[in-house]
């Protein structure tokens, strides 16, 4: 004759995981959807020179932008002279050499080399800073340089 055993009790079941998955790509679609990225808040006046010749500039490799002209009208405290701005502050042209030499240390190894300097200059700012920009430039070797310009007829910049 067998004898029958009683069941024991095996305590709570497994957690069903089944619908984890959906759960996980419904966060990443809305954090895709939901997350804008960010770009640099504009403290200067920065109305771009227009050009008939003009190439777009391929984004995969990195690009650095060092936008000058006069302060806008929220920042008239800064003067009224062209200023350069870096990221999101005022900087001094002294202060240009150390902001690539902290862009070159947050791309990779690799793309150092492939470093373009973009000058998003105002069209009524002086040569003057542009040029001393340029010469900080030279100083930490950063030769890939890009003027940044609006498409048009570039008779209309005397205007």
């Amino acid at each position: 004759m067998s004898k029958f055993k009683k069941k024991k009790d095996g305590g709570l079941p497994p957690v069903n995981t089944a619908s984890l998955p959906d759960i996980v790509f419904m966060l990443l679609f809305f954090f895709m959807v939901a997350t804008v990225m960010r770009e640099d808040t504009l403290k200067i006046q920065n109305q771009l020179p227009l050009a008939d010749q003009v190439e777009k500039l391929d984004k995969k490799y990195p690009i650095s932008y060092i936008y000058m002209g006069k302060p806008s009208a929220n920042y008239k405290k800064f003067g009224n002279v062209a200023r350069i701005q870096l990221n999101d502050k005022f900087a001094d042209v002294s202060e240009v050499g150390r902001f690539i030499d902290a862009e070159r240390l947050a791309i990779r190894e690799e793309l150092i080399p492939y470093l373009t300097v973009s000058l998003k200059v105002d069209k009524d700012a002086n040569m003057g800073i542009v040029g001393d920009v340029k010469q900080e430039l030279r100083k930490v070797n950063a030769l890939k340089i890009n003027y940044t310009t609006g498409a048009g007829d570039a008779l209309s910049n005397m205007e």
